[in-house]
């Protein structure tokens, strides 16, 4: 059964529509028409009563037979619809909504009496209808548009063609075009007359432009060849046109410039521009001449700035040289004058001025001299202490217990004893710091010793737990090395070295394989 929408509930209009629709009302029309044409009019009015009774009874009747049209159209359309896929349903509505013109720019309300009578309305449910009908407004109405503009556009390019083949003049008026071309279909299709004539105006307008700059174009040219005229005849910037026009009347460039008038003015025009030219070479000569001698300046001065840099880096050469030298001279004065690590600088100063070579340093300032002073008092300390510790590495009978009374008896003859220094108690401290560097050397060595010594590993210390016999045999393989006798002089110091390792080899554990990386071996117990 039909449902009426709830949009079109408690609407007399809609009311009136469906007891009274337009196909109904046409066929009645139509059947009336035609028993109007085919009885006489007398039975008309002997028939009215029978007639009269007979409309009454068939308008009682038609509310009845709508409802059952209606019923039987929703039968028939819940049918289709349950065959009928959805997509095809709504593209027939869809449709149904472009054939009855239904406007992008209404609302459903008013457009609906334009598809309530069609078969194709029922396809859908009230909800769907709505549903395609706003996606319609949507694509419709972006649709419209765009047809709307592309019209407008076709019927201004056809108003331009007619605009063209009217073959009007820059003289012409839009009533005189108006009334000439008014029945064409392109003029009609321009609906406002507002718009024709300012479309009239602009391509006037635009006609008068092309014409104004044709005929400028065509009088520049014509200038230009009158020009070329002049200039082939070489004139004099003094002449006056009375007294040259006669050598070119015959001359068709002469003759294509209409007025004398402006002949005159264009002669005097060229000669103007001949001046011109003629003074502007003049001032182009002046202005290179000008940038030639700027040139030749400028590059005289880059000349003289290169030299002079060049004498500058000369002096600084040179005067580097003499400060080398007298540096060099100031040594090797040092050298043959001071031999004593002892002296200072304000007693040895005294006796270096006596000698001639202390003028060869009189470039060199006062704290250079004292600076190479300073170094050579410690190159000559260095060397005498290098020499010093040489005579201690040679003494055998120092030991790493061993005193400077002791060792100051064997050693005060040697020469580089004498002159290491003249002081008793610098001699003992330099001893001492020796002694000293080389008691750590020889703990280093023997450290490395019991490195490379394989009998003792990790399972040393439980072997020395067991028996005291494990720390002979490593001592007896030790003894055999150099760096184990060196510490003889302090055995209890080489036994806490040894236990020492062997607490240190415990505490590591066991080796890893050859294959893993060596981290810390164990955790400390």
């Amino acid at each position: 059964m039909w449902d009426r929408p709830d949009e079109l509930v408690g609407r007399a209009d809609v009311d009136k529509i469906i007891q009274e629709p337009p196909h109904k009302k046409s066929f009645d029309s139509e059947k009336k028409l035609v028993r109007e044409e085919s009885e006489p009019l007398e039975d008309e009015y002997d028939d009215e009563p029978i007639k009269a009774k007979k409309r009454k009874k068939d308008d009682l009747k038609d509310p009845e037979s709508e409802k059952e049209a209606a019923m039987e159209a929703e039968i028939k359309a819940a049918r289709e619809r349950a065959i009928v896929p959805l997509e095809s349903r709504m593209k027939q509505f869809r449709d149904m909504l472009l054939e009855r013109g239904v406007s992008a720019f209404s609302t459903w309300e008013k457009e609906l009496h334009k598809i309530v009578f069609d078969p194709r309305y029922l396809l859908l449910n009230p909800k769907e209808r709505k549903q395609v009908f706003d996606q319609y407004v949507k694509t419709r109405a972006e649709e419209e548009r765009k047809e709307k503009k592309n019209k407008l556009q076709l019927s201004k390019e056809d108003f331009k063609k007619l605009l063209e083949d009217a073959k009007l003049t820059p003289r012409s008026t839009f009533s005189d075009f108006a009334s000439k071309f008014g029945k064409d279909f392109r003029f009609k299709a321009i609906e406002k007359m507002k718009d024709r004539e300012s479309m009239f105006i602009e391509f006037i307008a635009s006609m008068r432009k092309r014409e104004k700059e044709d005929s400028k174009s065509r009088t520049e040219k014509i200038k230009g060849n009158f020009f070329d005229m002049l200039s082939e005849h070489h004139l004099d910037s003094q002449l006056r046109w009375s007294k040259v026009k006669e050598k070119f009347e015959s001359d068709s460039r002469y003759k294509a410039v209409d007025s004398s008038g402006l002949r005159e003015d264009f002669f005097k025009q060229y000669m103007e521009k001949l001046a011109k030219h003629i003074d502007s070479d003049k001032e182009k000569e002046l202005e290179r001449q000008a940038r030639i001698e700027a040139s030749l300046r400028e590059r005289e001065r880059e000349v003289l700035k290169a030299r002079s840099e060049q004498t500058k880096e000369i002096d600084r050469e040179r005067e580097q040289h003499k400060r080398e030298e007298a540096i060099q001279n100031f040594k090797a004065l040092l050298s043959d004058m001071v031999r004593s690590s002892d002296v200072t600088w304000s007693d040895t100063r005294r006796s270096l001025r006596k000698d001639h070579r202390w003028e060869s340093a009189s470039l060199l300032e006062r704290e250079e001299k004292e600076k190479i002073f300073s170094e050579h008092i410690e190159a000559l300390t260095k060397k005498k202490r290098e020499h010093f510790r040489q005579l201690l590495d040679e003494t055998s009978a120092i030991t790493l217990t061993s005193t400077w009374k002791e060792v100051k008896k064997v050693i005060k003859e040697d020469p580089r004893c004498i002159k290491f220094s003249s002081s008793d108690r610098k001699k003992q401290r330099e001893f001492e710091e020796y002694i000293r560097d080389k008691y750590i050397t020889a703990k280093a060595d023997f450290r490395t010793l019991l490195k490379e010594t394989k009998f003792i590993t990790y399972r040393s210390k439980k072997l020395l737990h067991e028996s005291d016999q494990h720390l002979k045999d490593i001592e007896r393989i030790l003894q055999n090395d150099k760096r184990y006798l060196v510490l003889e002089c302090v055995p209890e110091e080489r036994r806490k070295l040894i236990m020492a390792y062997i607490d240190d080899l415990d505490r590591r554990g066991p080796p890893p394989p050859p294959t893993a990386s060596e981290p810390t071996r164990r955790s400390a117990k």
